[in-house]
């Protein structure tokens, strides 16, 4: 489904988050800014104790907690969740760090308008398993000299939709996992920002 200029403006954006939620407040930030024409609209995680769900309620964004506990039934997780975006008549979702698999009936609805951000240039380094540290950890370990970012869409496999932009990252002599995911995830931030702005204003299509 192509975005179309009559309706950008108003983009409801829907987070996905199951930890820190540093990608989620990055995007918040830029539409206060006014860096990106966007309404931060709704925030489902599957942890309570989150700081994404903190940083929602702090930002006074509506939030949800959906889990395993609150739905046992994975079906009714899925249509829960599914009537939750609707209710906020959210457009496009955003995963920000979240760590479950999206269902069946969500990925339906939401296909080709759900994007994730992966901390290195798929189709490298990607997969199940690979996230976090452990994706900076094999970059490390395959001697490569260049990293990065990848945005894209969501399908039902790890880390194999559509690829809709990429940002290199240079791998320095001497990086730790740790120094290489800070700079992956400084750059991180910005782009995904970036390229929501030019879907946004219609430069890049899904």
């Amino acid at each position: 489904m192509g975005l179309h200029k009559h309706w950008n403006l108003n983009m409801n954006l829907g987070f996905f988050a199951s930890h820190g939620g540093s990608n989620m407040q990055a995007i918040i930030d830029a539409t206060k800014a006014g860096k990106l024409k966007a309404r931060p609209a709704l925030l489902i995680s599957n942890n309570r104790n989150s700081q994404a769900t903190a940083r929602a309620e702090q930002e006074g964004m509506p939030f949800q907690v959906m889990n395993s506990v609150t739905h046992a039934d994975s079906d009714a997780l899925d249509q829960a969740m599914l009537d939750a975006l609707r209710e906020h008549q959210i457009d496009l979702i955003i995963l920000a760090g979240y760590m479950k698999k999206i269902g069946p009936k969500v990925l339906a609805a939401y296909e080709g308008r759900i994007l994730n951000i992966h901390p290195a240039l798929l189709p490298k380094f990607g997969g199940q398993g690979m996230f976090g540290q452990h994706v900076h950890r094999a970059v490390l370990e395959a001697g490569e000299t260049v990293t990065g970012v990848t945005i894209h869409l969501v399908n039902d496999h790890y880390d194999e939709g559509r690829i809709l932009a990429q940002s290199e990252v240079p791998v320095l002599p001497g990086d730790s996992v740790e120094s290489l995911a800070a700079r992956v995830l400084v750059r991180e931030h910005q782009f995904f920002v970036e390229t929501l702005a030019k879907i946004a204003e219609g430069e890049l299509q899904l």
